[in-house]
């Protein structure tokens, strides 16, 4: 049986950059959201940050102080599982690794209601990889934001042959009741849109790179300067962690045994080295 309940209360289980930014998102439009996370140290870094980037959206005159006191009043940040029992929906934002997403999917089922859509948000990895350890394939599905969440205006949501039209639609009116703009998939691919058509670019500049045909930053001022792009491939992975670039490709090629699927070396030294962008101080750039 299919439900018609309305989403109110979200939870988003991983508290790194992108699940601490889509709670908040959630929150500054009025619902009530639990965070969730293992680890308590990642929860204060979460806050800090949130704390941080709402006071210059106030300074910004982006958002008033109201709103952003409203927001943290609903907003609550925990390490227990059992506190998502009353969520509508669950989004899940932990690391791009299948197995572990697999583990989180199981245990989210067995304790949230029948009713609630459970949602990933992985970059690459499809949901119909999730939903078969779930009660409820029916009501799982990709919900994708974009880096950093609190500023990127859309949402891949993406149905799989496991989901239903009506959790589809569901997920759907609540992206754009969040104020973002969503764009329907109307069947599963890895990698969904943006980020194969942006895979076939990194690719191309990595190849560009490795093969001393220009440095990282003459390639990235090609893209902003002639291609109008707002930032150059080389700064994009530095923003979203050179690391996640490694398991997305790592993932796929798992799945494809395809050797052009397979991280660039250039990448995985960066991995080896931990320099994983901006997090790290040190990527293809460096950060103070």
């Amino acid at each position: 049986m299919e439900s018609n309940n309305p989403i109110h209360k979200v939870a988003v289980i991983g508290a790194g950059a992108m699940g601490s930014q889509i709670a908040m998102v959630c929150a500054l439009q009025g619902h009530p959201v639990y965070l969730n996370d293992l680890d308590p140290q990642q929860l204060k870094q979460a806050e800090i940050e949130l704390k941080k980037r709402m006071e210059r959206s106030i300074e910004k005159k982006r958002l008033t102080e109201e709103q952003v006191n409203e927001a943290f009043h609903l907003l609550e940040l925990g390490t227990e599982l059992s506190h998502i029992h009353d969520a509508d929906l669950v989004i899940e934002a932990v690391v791009e690794k299948l197995d572990v997403k697999r583990d989180l999917f199981k245990k989210i089922d067995e304790v949230t209601a029948p009713h609630a859509i459970l949602a990933t948000n992985s970059s690459t990895i499809v949901s119909s990889k999730m939903a078969d350890v779930t009660t409820r394939p029916e009501r799982v599905c990709n919900l994708h934001f974009f880096n950093p969440p609190l500023v990127m205006e859309l949402v891949e949501v993406v149905k799989g042959p496991h989901t239903s039209e009506e959790t589809a639609e569901r997920a759907f009116q609540f992206v754009e009741g969040i104020g973002k703009t969503p764009v329907m998939l109307q069947k599963e691919i890895s990698g969904f849109i943006a980020n194969r058509i942006l895979g076939k670019l990194m690719d191309e500049a990595v190849y560009l790179l490795e093969n001393g045909y220009a440095t990282h930053e003459e390639i990235d001022t090609v893209c902003t300067k002639a291609l109008n792009h707002p930032i150059g491939p080389f700064s994009l992975m530095d923003l979203t962690g050179i690391d996640v670039n490694y398991f997305v490709r790592m993932q796929r090629y798992e799945e494809t045994g395809n050797e052009n699927d397979r991280p660039a070396k250039i990448v995985e030294d960066k991995v080896k080295k931990g320099e994983l962008g901006r997090k790290t101080g040190q990527g293809f750039y460096q950060y103070t």
